[in-house]
């Protein structure tokens, strides 16, 4: 996702709605597969620390510090403290509060199940966000987004059956997180009149601000697992806030240099990195039914991405007439 967005929810929706015309198409679809795999590494990076004994809270704050710090660093040179300021603040506190819970959320169904797994079930999230729309986004009821997500949480109940050897906690979470997603790319939309660095900052901030406030509760009894920590999880750890900024800022740029339509088909690829990266950190690799359950997702966000491309097609000429 995001994860957007373990702190990455899956992208299946551009981070802004409007953007500029896009002339560089290939380099938007190179610059969305590159996030996709360092957001993989975020969320690999995240389940070996913890497997390690970093507690979830002190990962969590390490992985939103870093992330703002470097954020702040590569944007505030070139854009100026006016990049700061934005013209939701309360939206983007929603928005920031709700990416932190789904970060909290992956973070511990990582702990439960594999990484592919806890992948998939996150691109609910924005079929979730379809079915919902005519009540949270006061759109339009289609019949075609509610019979999407449909199919896809027939996706989902294949992944999570009964005897598929997932554990039932990482099934709670992995849902939880789907909907946190979810929220999160609804408060995006709110949040639409931003430029998209600011949104980026603040949900760093958001994260970073809280997680330090808990400092003084979760640091004392974390102290004894990170004095255990060698210099490679140390590494890992640190790496965690360098591949969420680097992942989003890609994202960023990759919405910015071709169309969403264009990119959508390609938002799925995230659950190959996810795959390949378990398999080579745990040797773990989805059986053929769990593929059914990815294949039946994927192919229902790419349909209902379609449709709603070709709806857009119709109905913009008629409304610039």
């Amino acid at each position: 996702m995001h994860r957007a967005a373990a702190g990455a929810a899956p992208a299946a929706t551009p981070p802004h709605p409007a953007r500029p015309p896009a002339t560089r198409p290939l380099v938007g679809i190179v610059l969305l597969i590159l996030s996709a795999w360092t957001l993989s590494c975020l969320d690999a990076s995240g389940k070996w620390v913890m497997a390690a004994g970093v507690p979830l809270l002190i990962l969590c704050w390490v992985r939103y510090l870093v992330h703002l710090l470097l954020v702040l660093a590569l944007v505030l040179p070139g854009r100026g403290v006016g990049i700061l300021r934005s013209r939701h603040p309360r939206e983007q506190l929603l928005r920031g509060g709700s990416m932190l819970v789904a970060t909290l959320a992956f973070f511990t169904t990582l702990s439960y199940m594999p990484q592919a797994e806890a992948t998939a079930i996150n691109f609910l999230a924005p079929l979730i966000v379809l079915a919902l729309a005519p009540w949270v986004l006061k759109e339009p009821p289609r019949a075609s987004r509610w019979v999407a997500a449909g199919v896809a949480f027939i996706g989902v109940l294949i992944i999570i059956r009964p005897g598929g050897g997932l554990h039932p906690l990482g099934v709670l979470f992995g849902l939880l997180t789907a909907c946190c997603f979810a929220a999160q790319f609804i408060a995006t939309r709110r949040v639409a009149g931003d430029d998209p660095y600011t949104s980026l900052i603040w949900s760093g901030a958001v994260g970073a601000v809280c997680l330090t406030l808990a400092l003084p509760f979760t640091l004392p009894p974390a102290l004894p697992a990170l004095r255990e920590l060698d210099a490679g999880n140390w590494l890992l750890l640190l790496s965690t806030g360098l591949s969420g900024a680097l992942g989003h800022l890609m994202q960023i740029g990759a919405y910015r240099n071709a169309a969403a339509s264009t990119l959508a088909p390609f938002v799925y690829l995230q659950i190959v990195s996810a795959t390949a990266i378990g398999w080579l950190a745990w040797g773990h690799f989805p059986d053929a039914l769990t593929w059914l359950g990815i294949a039946i997702i994927c192919g229902s966000g790419i349909v209902i991405g379609l449709i709603e491309w070709r709806r857009s097609r119709v109905f913009q000429p008629a409304a610039e007439a």
